[in-house]
């Protein structure tokens, strides 16, 4: 009686309160858990969480959890059975230092040129990406003979279990957010949201940013629900870790098991539930790319009874740029769990990515990741949860040489990486050549890998930059390596050289990757007089040579009126004729106008500069109206770049005329002098032919692809160039 009156004087003074999760452990089952949440307002039982082993129970209380605790742990009064309890907690999968780089790359994911993957179409940019050829997939795939055997599971948002590329290897899973068979994500969609239109090669949109900086994707239609709501923060998220694990593993099955929602949230207890499923239904491998700065006692058992099960687990090491002390579950769990940090495509640290070997086993690459995403397209991703499926689709590789491996023989020869410079990186960047290799005793056929540097540069039109292209020799390669440089824009090229280098088998070998760049430029006419000098008229140019001749007979007359007194009469009566015909000015071309008709006054051609090949306008003015039958004006042109009619008619009654001035391409600036003449006066006017303007390199960012080729095998880098 006495023990009765003080529990009920504990429950009664503790203060009501929305109910608590709790994780119990008792080896007394649920039977006994059923009889001590009996008693008033204690507690009520959600349900296990450990499967068929009916020791692991998640229930709901609304007393203080620490109060409840005590009374579960009472020897007189509390569970009986009871082990330890905790708190049940919320992870989420969002935040963190992985940001998306501004602008996208427009050339991302731009190969959608579809290629066979194991029996299914896949974009050319997902199957033959950078990080593909950096941890060696295909050719551990065809070393070895390798593409993947047993079941993988992942914890995660679920999948689109209508994506032609996962649907082959997918099992239906489970979802335990609503407690129901089926792992798909697009549950959480709202019934009347509309599947993105299918695109083409040539008709998908540019990347656009969703899922809080952790993915690119291409369908804007898609990206106009997700962009900017937290209700779909982390949506895509399974979908696309799954897709990495099928570019390792493509006839390794992928077990969804949805313990996140859509806003990137779950519930420990949630996790624990998918981590017994996982084992407890035949998974070889667990992918968990989430993390934790809370350590849960739960889930290291959950874990430790993965490893005793031989179940393979990796995790991400966290997206927070931090290194110790920090520690993230369950990438601390060591024993059980290989901890997988982000690279970037030049093995070095990403700066997003968590460090230190208290967390990390190995380093996989993290950034620009391309991969599968709902709605039958693609996403690029950035973090460490892209990094952690590169480890688990390795696992099934693994157990196609090894079918028994477990947890402790995969870390060994995972372990068997790359090193790498940057500190708290653990064994270094996973190579699933040298990973296999250690269990088969052997090692990959001859490979190399590529590299640029510095990976991305700024300059302005015009200028030029240079960047040098390594090829780095891997398990004794001397290759002949191909180079080839794509992605230059406009009115830019893009050379490398040498074109082709040799490889020794230990050392890189390397090139000269130039971009050279066009400013825009406009040829500057010739400083020129706007108008040439007019043309001496015929009349002036007969005095002067009317007077030549007097000059002559004078300086002459003596000795010709001595000797020949006809010719000098001839010659004197010749100067005095063309002298008085000058100076009436009755030589004129054309139709001498009749008493009171109007002369010629102007000629002007507009534009007045014109580049070759485009046409210019002349005009002709007279100085009264046309008359009668009208005026033909002649034209002529002082220079092929331009032409003209031979004449122009100014119409009865008119005061002017127009004609076309017809240019062609010039490569520098010409001026050319148009001449109109009518009724003994000549009037000109200046054209300006010019070289058309080039274009230049447009500005903007672009990305680079340095592709190495040699025989069927052919790895690239990516430089990013910004052109302003």
């Amino acid at each position: 009686m006495w023990i009765a009156g003080t529990l009920l004087a504990l429950l009664w003074a503790t203060p009501a309160k929305a109910d608590t999760g709790v994780i119990v452990r008792t080896t007394a089952g649920l039977s006994a858990l059923q009889t001590f949440c009996a008693l008033p307002t204690t507690c009520t039982v959600v349900g296990p969480l450990d499967g068929t082993l009916g020791q692991v129970f998640l229930v709901t209380t609304p007393l203080d959890p620490t109060t409840f605790i005590g009374l579960l742990s009472n020897p007189l009064t509390g569970l009986a059975g009871f082990v330890d309890a905790e708190v049940d907690q919320v992870l989420s999968l969002i935040g963190g230092l992985n940001v998306v780089p501004t602008p996208i790359p427009s050339t991302l994911m731009s190969d959608r040129t579809p290629v066979a993957y194991y029996g299914t179409d896949v974009w050319n940019s997902y199957a033959n990406q950078p990080a593909a050829s950096i941890v060696e997939i295909q050719n551990a795939q065809n070393t070895f003979h390798v593409s993947g055997t047993g079941i993988v599971a992942d914890i995660d948002t679920g999948v689109d279990p209508t994506h032609p590329v996962l649907k082959p290897v997918l099992l239906p899973g489970y979802d335990f957010t609503r407690n129901q068979v089926g792992g798909s994500e697009l549950n959480d969609l709202p019934p009347s949201f509309p599947p993105p239109p299918t695109c083409s090669s040539t008709s998908c949109p540019s990347p656009a940013q969703v899922n809080q900086s952790s993915a690119a994707i291409l369908d804007q239609s898609s990206a106009a629900i997700l962009d900017g709501s937290n209700q779909y923060a982390a949506f895509g998220h399974g979908t696309m870790v799954m897709g990495i694990i099928h570019l390792v593993a493509p006839t390794a099955q992928l077990l969804p098991l949805k313990a996140f929602h859509s806003d990137g949230t779950a519930s420990l207890s949630d996790i624990l539930r998918a981590i017994y499923y996982g084992v407890q239904n035949g998974a070889n491998a667990i992918n968990m790319s989430f993390d934790t700065n809370t350590a849960s006692p739960e889930l290291q058992k959950a874990l430790d009874y993965a490893n005793q099960s031989a179940v393979i687990c990796a995790a991400s090491a966290g997206n927070d740029g931090q290194g110790p002390p920090l520690l993230v579950y369950p990438a601390a769990l060591q024993t059980d769990v290989m901890g997988v940090a982000s690279t970037t495509n030049q093995d070095t640290r990403s700066s997003f990515s968590n460090y230190g070997d208290a967390i990390v086993w190995v380093a996989a690459p993290g950034e620009s990741i391309v991969t599968t995403y709902p709605f039958d397209t693609y996403a690029a991703g950035w973090g460490t949860s892209f990094s952690a499926p590169f480890v688990s689709g390795g696992a099934a590789l693994l157990r196609n040489l090894k079918s028994t491996i477990d947890e402790p023989g995969a870390a060994i020869a995972v372990a068997q990486a790359v090193p790498l410079t940057d500190p708290g990186m653990g064994h270094g960047r996973l190579d699933l050549c040298l990973a296999l290799g250690s269990l088969a005793g052997a090692s990959c056929s001859p490979d190399y890998g590529v590299s640029a540097t510095p990976s991305t540069a700024t300059i302005t039109a015009g200028q030029q930059a240079n960047f040098t292209v390594s090829a780095t020799p891997q398990h004794g390669s001397k290759q002949t390596v191909t180079w080839n440089c794509t992605g230059a824009p406009a009115a830019a090229t893009c050379t490398v050289s040498p074109p082709t280098v040799t490889l020794d088998g230990t050392n890189a070998a390397t090139a000269t990757v130039t971009l050279t760049t066009t400013a825009r430029t406009t040829s500057p006419p010739l400083v020129l007089p706007r108008f040439a000098p007019p043309t001496l008229p015929r009349v002036v140019l007969a005095a002067c040579f009317a007077g030549l001749v007097i000059l002559l007979m004078v300086c002459n007359v003596g000795r010709t009126f001595r000797q020949r007194p006809a010719l000098a009469a001839a010659a004197g009566l010749f100067a005095v004729s063309l002298c008085a015909h000058s100076c009436t000015g009755t030589y004129s071309s054309g139709t001498p106008p009749g008493p009171g008709s109007p002369t010629l006054s102007s000629i002007a051609v507009n534009p007045t500069s014109v580049n070759g090949g485009s046409n210019s306008t002349g005009t002709v003015t007279l100085s009264g109206p046309a008359p009668s039958g009208g005026v033909v004006v002649y034209l002529s042109s002082s220079a092929s770049a331009a032409t003209v009619p031979a004449s122009v008619t100014v119409a009865a009654g008119a005061t002017s005329a127009t004609f076309t001035v017809s240019t062609s391409t010039v490569t520098a600036s010409a001026s050319v002098t148009v001449t109109a003449s009518y009724g003994g006066a000549t009037k000109t006017a200046s054209l300006t032919v010019m070289p058309a303007p080039s274009a230049g390199t447009p500005a903007g960012a672009y990305t680079l692809t340095v592709t190495g080729t040699s025989g069927n095998l052919s790895h690239n880098t990516t430089i990013q160039v910004t052109v302003n």
